[in-house]
């Protein structure tokens, strides 16, 4: 049988669907090149924002279409199944509205996936697939090739930031047992990624408490490098991380950062607005002039550290004089990219009910504003950097010449240059001579 995964969010969804690719290989099933050829469709939703809902509905009302097509014709029977925060939201809800929908498929219900594929496998009726005690961590799945890869360590988040859904979706944090976390390290090295990213709602809140004592992030991240180097193989060179909130990144992680070079030089540091008082009533728990702050300590610890951010504009009751300061916190950053986008209400969150609604015209005008500014610090950092010497990994053939391969920095940076298929997958020392839209153009340095 065949099976087709579409994955939409984050990449703790992205993750998630590599784990359940996993039990459809581990049971026979093969993957489908396009849906016609499919006998299962798993779409894994993302309910961060209406647009990713509003996306996944186009999806599932297309396959809902085919399934009945299939049914018309009396062909191979088409099963679709819904999974992620959406499935979690929704819930029963969604199969009211979308009948063809055979399986919902909740955050906390993914351990039962096997017995819908049962029922699929036997050619039996859906039936509920009931939700699990508690959240069970995933192992991770890396396609054969792959070099870089994702590895959950927390799950959950205990922020209730007032515009956000996910911890009503993913619930309160837990963090994943340090061994187990080590094990599965070890396997990925043994499959040859080379990039390792751990991943978590708010992954610098990790806290694990257990027979051994307790462990921080801080800790967690000393440990990773400890177990890398105990094993001598020199496969997992680079560390990254995602997410982190501002509050949550301590100083003993950023003296981590700062004294192991197995970890990237590249934090995702959402500031989200630099107005103090949408921060306050985003429920952040952090001034502007604490991220600045931070930054600067990072910068002077980090030498070479590069910064990702999200901002949010349009929060209820935000006026010109908040969205100059988020402008000027920008500014004063620079922040190499930024994920960019306006406020749009979710129903159960404490923002839904606020007061003083930007209009949408006005939203649309403001985020135009700070993606034409952000285009100009991405812009300008990434000139300063013409003429400099890093160290990329290779990722991939340039869609453009075969002949070219794509690689990316420490810094989270695309470069482009002259080398054969065969370097994929490895490390190279490159001078960046110059740049095509956003990725670097180089020369590779022959030892």
């Amino acid at each position: 049988m065949r099976y087709l995964i579409e994955t939409y969010g984050c990449q703790m969804n992205k993750a998630e669907s590599a784990a359940l690719e996993t039990i459809f290989r581990e049971r026979g099933w093969l993957p489908a090149d396009a849906a016609a050829e499919a006998d299962l469709v798993l779409i894994n939703t993302c309910s961060v924002r209406a647009t990713a809902e509003n996306r996944a509905w186009g999806r599932i009302d297309l396959y809902a279409s085919l399934k009945r097509e299939r049914a018309a014709a009396k062909a191979r029977p088409l099963s679709l199944v819904v999974a992620g925060c959406m499935a979690e939201r929704l819930k029963r809800g969604l199969k009211e509205r979308q009948p063809a929908v055979d399986y919902v498929v909740g955050t906390f219900q993914k351990q039962a996936f096997g017995l819908a594929l049962d029922a699929v496998e036997q050619a039996l009726p859906p039936a509920e697939i009931e939700e699990s005690p508690a959240f069970v961590f995933s192992r991770s799945h890396r396609e054969p090739g792959a070099f870089r890869s994702f590895l959950p360590i927390m799950h959950g988040c205990d922020n209730f930031c007032s515009y956000c859904i996910v911890p009503y979706l993913r619930g309160r944090e837990v963090s994943r047992k340090p061994e187990d976390i080590l094990a599965e390290l070890e396997e990925l090295e043994d499959a040859g990624v080379r990039e390792l990213t751990l991943l978590g709602q708010n992954v610098n809140s990790y806290s694990w408490k257990g027979e051994g004592g307790e462990l921080d992030f801080a800790g967690l991240l000393r440990l990773v490098s400890e177990r890398l180097r105990s094993r001598g193989s020199g496969g997992i060179r680079w560390v990254r991380f995602l997410t982190s909130h501002p509050k949550d990144l301590s100083e003993r992680v950023i003296r981590v950062l700062a004294e192991d070079e197995l970890f990237c030089r590249h934090v995702q540091l959402c500031a989200q607005s630099g107005s103090d008082r949408v921060l306050a009533a985003m429920n952040r728990r952090y001034t502007s002039g604490d991220y600045l702050a931070l930054v600067e300590r990072m910068k002077a610890a980090i030498p070479g550290l590069s910064l990702s951010s999200d901002i949010l504009v349009g929060f209820p009751g935000e006026t010109e004089e908040d969205l100059e300061a988020t402008l000027e916190l920008m500014r004063k950053v620079g922040f190499a990219y930024s994920f960019m986008y306006h406020y749009n209400p979710r129903e159960g969150t404490p923002a839904a009910a606020m007061e003083g609604r930007v209009p949408d015209r006005v939203k649309r005008e403001r985020l135009a504003r700070v993606i034409e500014l952000q285009k100009r610090l991405t812009r300008e950092i990434m000139e300063s950097r013409v003429g400099a010497v890093d160290e990329v990994l290779v990722e991939g053939l340039s869609r453009r010449k075969k002949s070219e391969v794509l690689g990316r920095t420490q810094r989270d940076e695309m470069v482009v240059f002259p080398a054969p298929a065969s370097r994929v997958g490895s490390f190279a020392r490159v001078r960046l001579t110059g740049l095509s839209g956003n990725t670097f153009r180089a020369e590779e340095l022959v030892p």
